[in-house]
């Protein structure tokens, strides 16, 4: 995949509006960032990034499951059917430590993201609480497929979930993102999503029912103005995703989500 920055999501299907990273030379950062995981004094819970006040579904109806399942069980039960949210079956503590706002800004704030743009400058000046008005071609944050040239160093420390299908590869999209940002209903292949740092609503639908959605709405106005007029037996599967926490969603499957928090978040496309 091509490594990708900035990136404001249009319509589903259609090209991405992208700005590349810049792919300097980062030989020094795997010393510096182990020296800022270990520092002393730790950031809050919310890791220095701002809290949202969206709400969460009245009730998580994606299966959950924990760290006694199987990769037999995965394969059984969730690669090809269905998602589930996994809970402890890996242990992101150092990499989470890495993502607080203060060490990720003090390891890459200088690192360009967009055109005279270093990432410090987004954090500060762009990364705000989505506009409810805004189009989703409107929607702007960092997220992508970011290669280890340009994110090797900190992507070294997250540790995978274990289950993966044959035949198939990972790569990684790191991101971060304001509270009420997200991406329209869309589908590709399968993955994983684990956030570091704020809280990730999700919605889901399967390959044979597509959802009902204009392609340049944003998820919140999605959220707002269709979610609350359809029946149960049209309502998405959901659930709100916390730290700690992997959504699997498989093939095809159709899929919007929304930030609740600014959130920071590793997604594990598998190809």
């Amino acid at each position: 995949m091509a490594a990708r920055g900035v990136c404001a999501r249009g319509l589903p299907g259609s090209a991405v509006r992208t700005v590349p990273v810049a792919g300097a030379a980062m030989a020094a950062l795997p010393g510096l960032l182990l020296l800022l995981a270990g520092a002393a004094g730790a950031a809050g819970p919310g890791g220095g990034w701002a809290a949202g006040a969206l709400p969460e579904e009245e009730r998580c109806s994606v299966e959950r499951a924990d760290a006694s399942l199987t990769l037999p069980g995965f394969l059984q039960r969730f690669a090809f059917s269905r998602p589930v949210v996994i809970r402890g079956a890996t242990d992101n503590t150092v990499f989470r430590a890495l993502c607080t706002k203060d060490k990720l800004l003090a390891a890459f704030g200088q690192r360009p993201v967009a055109v005279d743009l270093p990432f410090q400058e987004y954090v500060e000046q762009l990364l705000k609480p989505q506009d409810p008005a805004a189009l989703g071609s409107d929607t702007l944050y960092f997220f992508g497929d970011n290669n280890f040239t340009e994110w090797g160093p900190l992507f070294q420390n997250y540790v995978p979930p274990p289950f993966r299908i044959p035949g198939t590869t990972g790569a990684y999209s790191f991101g971060i993102a304001g509270s009420g940002s997200g991406v329209p209903f869309h589908w590709h292949g399968p993955g994983y999503s684990e956030v570091i740092y704020g809280r990730k609503r999700w919605f889901l639908y399967p390959p044979d029912k597509a959802p009902h959605f204009h392609p340049n709405e944003t998820t919140l106005a999605w959220l707002r103005d269709t979610y609350p007029s359809l029946p149960p037996e049209e309502r998405p599967l959901e659930c709100t995703i916390r730290p700690g926490e992997v959504l699997y969603f498989p093939d095809r499957w159709w899929h919007a989500t929304l930030n609740l928090d600014t959130s920071v978040f590793i997604s594990t496309f598998l190809g």
